[in-house]
């Protein structure tokens, strides 16, 4: 490729709405341009990147037995309704009507779609294992679409799903696709880590995540450099405390907290470490039950008929984990409670909220630690008041007790190997064993070997193609712009002649080494532009391309030419007849 027969369009400054790294540097670059909210135009540059991605996924998913088809954009509302998702999915799922006033959806993922293929098309045990799988379009309407291509709502996904006979083979599949997910993100020369994860709303009951380590991930991960554990924050267990709960040893006493509204505050007046403090939220669950005329909200939820109020509590230096809280039976689809409900409960305003003596009865759920704790602080359901030598047992009665809270570096892993640390990771790709969550509900049965019909065991299997660019230069960027591993840069070689229209010497070179580069199957681009030499030095360096071959007639009549490794920014000087061969040694390495 000649850069004068490309499209090259480079900004020198970044949109005033780009938060992070790979943002600025993708729309700087000319990689991606906005077109609206969360929906960006795909430049050759940036497709460039996409392709080679999409290029390493299809030979791995191929190479581990998946079969490629491609299901529409666009999906009935039928299907969905079969699965139950049309009423639970919520606002993400873009709803739209045909001109005969048909309810249609824009897929945001294809369980409905497939698990319709499978019904019609697998009918025996003998037809699988199959493992089915595309690249496509997906649109989910984020509230608040973000970080540019990392939380957009239009985007690129390869989805799969395995269909299986029983559960065995089915986490055979999951095993084999967990696999071709290692292969397939080292071969893109990312650091990553697989974590187990929660299923989330697309169900089902094991699940892993591969998370690209980033400091801007919006994801935590829990992981033990002691042993392999690692898991999504979300999911990660905080253990009991290993030593039993200590005896009282304080009165209870109410003392004057003026304006000191949270832990930290009141631990800092009363010369107390925030440890010994509980912090309380108010949860709220709102019952519901069918309108008599089936009027129902957009989400499909009947009118709320009564609302039960909870108190989580959870150590003052802790945090909620509210996917965890929303396990715990009773707390599903819980909401935290308005201002309103709270003075109505509680007889005072939030901060100074506590377990004993609420105005109203409410249900106390204290965290593991909490559970654990004695002579500790907490509001005492009093404007700028608070109790100190609060006790289990003695002052209050014993709570109902799970593991609510986020896991925190230092704390035990759960596998008993060591201790967690914590680091931030960008969700790439996801696996899941569905089990026979969607066959059952959309009625999709085989005849297995001993005549009878059974449902399928499903996996689903997902990599955000499009994140990956985000993901990659979020790893693999510096203050000059774009580092790409080589299997994933949009140019494995650039080619920059200084005064490539004026001097014939350096015309000739710079030919002579992309034709050989060329023939040796190097991806390489020549910058034949009229440009200046510091304008094309910080174009390649902002679009980071992994080598950069210098030629100029100075260095020429030394013999010489300047080859630059953009990682590290290390710089040799190599023999003329060498270069060829030097760019292949660096590629390979």
């Amino acid at each position: 490729m000649k850069a004068s027969r490309f499209h090259l369009s480079t900004l020198k400054e970044a949109p005033a709405d780009a938060e992070i790294a790979s943002h600025r540097l993708m729309t700087r670059a000319g990689m991606i341009r906005r077109l609206a909210g969360g929906i960006y135009s795909y430049m050759p540059l940036g497709l460039r990147v996409i392709r080679k991605i999409e290029a390493i996924v299809r030979e791995e998913m191929n190479r581990a037995g998946a079969i490629e088809l491609l299901m529409p954009v666009i999906q009935p509302a039928e299907l969905w309704m079969e699965s139950g998702r049309w009423d639970k999915y919520g606002p993400e799922l873009l709803r739209l009507k045909d001109r005969h006033q048909r309810d249609f959806i824009v897929q945001p993922t294809s369980e409905e779609v497939i698990t319709d293929i499978a019904r019609q098309e697998i009918r025996s045990y003998r037809q699988m294992p199959k493992n089915f799988y595309h690249i496509q379009t997906k649109f989910r309407d984020e509230r608040r679409p973000r970080f540019g291509v990392m939380r957009g709502r239009e985007f690129t996904m390869k989805d799969a799903y395995s269909f299986d006979c029983d559960p065995e083979a089915a986490l055979a599949s999951y095993r084999a696709m967990y696999d071709a997910y290692v292969a397939i993100f080292s071969r893109m020369g990312l650091e990553f880590r697989a974590v187990a994860a929660d299923t989330g709303a697309i169900g089902g009951s094991a699940s892993h995540e591969f998370q690209v380590i980033a400091e801007t991930g919006e994801d935590a991960i829990a992981w033990c450099p002691q042993s392999d554990y690692a898991a999504n924050i979300e999911l990660a267990e905080a253990l009991a405390p290993s030593a039993p709960r200590g005896a009282p040893s304080e009165p209870l006493t109410k003392v004057a907290t003026p304006a000191r509204t949270s832990c930290e505050q009141v631990a800092q007046l009363l010369g107390m470490p925030l440890a010994r403090t509980v912090k309380s939220l108010v949860l709220a669950v709102d019952r519901r039950e069918p309108a008599k005329d089936g009027a129902q909200d957009f989400a499909g939820a009947a009118r709320i008929v009564d609302t039960e109020i909870w108190l989580a509590l959870v150590r003052g230096d802790h945090e909620l984990n509210e996917v965890k809280a929303g396990k715990v039976p009773g707390l599903a689809g819980f909401r935290f409670a308005t201002e309103a409900e709270i003075v109505e409960h509680f007889g005072c305003p939030p901060g100074y909220l506590g377990p004993i003596g609420p105005r109203r009865p409410v249900r106390v759920l204290a965290d593991r630690t909490v559970a654990a704790m004695h002579d500790f602080v907490c509001g005492a359901n009093e404007a700028d008041f608070h109790y100190t030598g609060a006790n289990w047992g003695r002052d209050l009665p014993e709570p109902t007790v799970a593991d609510i809270r986020n896991v925190q570096a230092g704390d035990p892993s759960p596998d008993g190997k060591g201790v967690l640390a914590i680091q931030r990771g960008i969700e790439v790709g996801h696996v899941f064993y569905l089990g026979t969550k969607y066959s059952e509900a959309m009625e999709a049965k085989f005849i297995d070997v001993d005549g009878k019909a059974k449902y399928y065991e499903m996996g689903c299997y997902g990599i955000g193609i499009t994140r990956l660019l985000g993901a990659a230069i979020e790893q693999n960027h510096d203050e000059r712009g774009m580092v790409w591993p080589r299997p994933l840069a949009p140019f494995e070689v650039a080619i920059v002649p200084l005064g490539y229209a004026r001097s014939e010497a350096v015309r000739a070179a710079a030919d002579a080494l992309y034709a050989q580069l060329l023939a040796d199957g190097a991806d390489v681009v020549l910058d034949d532009r009229d440009e200046r030499p510091g304008a094309m030095f910080a174009d390649w360096e902002l679009i980071g391309v992994p080598l950069r071959v210098t030629v100029g007639e100075r260095s020429l009549k030394e013999g010489q030419l300047e080859l630059l490794e953009r990682r590290g920014m290390r710089s040799q000087a190599v023999p003329v007849g060498e270069a060829a061969p030097a760019v292949r040694r660096l590629l390979a390495g």
